[in-house]
């Protein structure tokens, strides 16, 4: 793959899945007050519009607001550096490192907007089964970096290196 292939192939996919990211989530605001719920599939899915101030999982979503504000900004941030920096390391036939180091990117490209923008993340993709309860609600910024991190272990499982040395 070509610098110019990498690198527009690297904007498609950061676009897409940030537009995605973002019209879905303003959406969820334009319809929903914080909390409310819209079963989709019974017993499986709903829609809930919850505000996420800590990281997956809700980690450190109790943290004190002056540590947590800006340790939030600042490590995406460092990430999405990092990212790139090992994005502008892969060769050409690294397509794969390249998909995953994209959504990657993509994804906390999404939720540092939402940081920003509001100083938490909006969620609302409510997973559960009801004998066994909820999975922490999340989004589309949260499942590109799911499957970037996937894709990352999927080419380690099959000997190859992850990104470029």
């Amino acid at each position: 793959m070509s610098v110019r292939k990498k690198y527009g192939f690297l904007g498609v996919v950061f676009s897409v899945c940030v537009a995605i990211d973002q019209i879905t989530k303003q959406a969820i605001l334009d319809r929903f007050v914080l909390g409310e719920s819209v079963e989709v599939i019974s017993g499986l899915f709903s829609l809930t519009y919850v505000r996420n101030k800590g990281a997956a999982f809700g980690f450190l979503h109790s943290a004190p607001e002056s540590f947590r504000e800006p340790f939030f900004l600042a490590v995406p941030i460092l990430a999405i550096f990092i990212l790139g920096y090992l994005y502008y390391q892969l060769k050409g036939e690294e397509k794969l490192s390249a998909w995953a180091l994209s959504l990657i990117l993509s994804g906390a490209a999404g939720n540092l907007i939402d940081r920003v923008r509001f100083g938490y993340v909006v969620d609302f993709l409510d997973f559960y089964l009801v004998q066994w309860g909820h999975w922490p609600a999340f989004n589309v910024a949260d499942m590109a970096i799911v499957i970037g991190v996937s894709l990352l272990f999927i080419q380690s499982l099959r000997g190859r290196k992850v990104v470029a040395s």
